[in-house]
């Protein structure tokens, strides 16, 4: 079974990333670290229940990598979106045998304390654009990184997943969290929050 782990907005520069999240949610973000593997580095919000949201983009400092980086990150142009979605399992090489070959192997990376496993494809792009999650198990003995964090006063509502094969993915996804709709449409996300300044939202 899989359960939500956390959200992912997208940036072209962590700086103007975190700007919008806390812009359109009221609140502040926290310093997160270096994924030296990939290039990347993010800041952090928690959502409470084991759930955080990340603004992710490439570092700009960091040391060259032979290799695409992942959540889509080189191809990626715009304005900061929320663009991926990570969902957790206690066993990752089960979960494979049935997930689509589009989501990858699994990678062991870890960051201080921290150790997990995650699928990333070879090219660094996002299974079915984003609609089909990023898999994740934290190592054991880790704890989750959302216990570390402040509470932001904010609880996801609803996450919308939009995709032309929308119908075919929830068949695909064990998923147990009826936060989550997946929806037939043009490929994107929308995430209903609550905040302390009422309902917001990020898409």
């Amino acid at each position: 079974m899989l359960t939500l782990d956390h959200l992912a907005v997208v940036a072209e520069d962590l700086a103007a990333g975190t700007a919008w999240v806390e812009a359109a949610l009221g609140v502040t973000m926290q310093p997160g670290g270096r994924h030296v593997r990939y290039g990347t580095h993010n800041t952090l919000l928690g959502l409470g229940d084991d759930l955080y949201l990340e603004v992710i983009t490439k570092d700009p400092d960091a040391a060259p990598y032979d290799g695409p980086t992942w959540f889509g990150l080189d191809d990626f142009t715009g304005a900061p979106r929320l663009g991926n979605w990570i969902c957790q399992t206690d066993d990752l090489d089960a979960m494979l045998c049935d997930a689509p070959s589009a989501v990858g192997v699994p990678r062991d990376l870890s960051r201080g304390d921290l150790a997990w496993r995650i699928t990333v494809p070879d090219d660094g792009s996002k299974p079915y654009d984003g609609a089909y999650p990023t898999l994740i198990q934290w190592a054991q003995g880790t704890h989750h990184p959302a216990r570390r964090l402040a509470d932001s006063g904010c609880r996801l509502l609803q996450l919308s997943v939009t995709h032309p094969q929308a119908d075919d993915l929830r068949a695909m996804l064990p998923l147990d969290d009826d936060r989550v709709v997946l929806r037939v449409g043009p490929a994107g996300f929308r995430a209903v929050f609550d905040t302390p300044q009422g309902r917001r939202s990020l898409g």
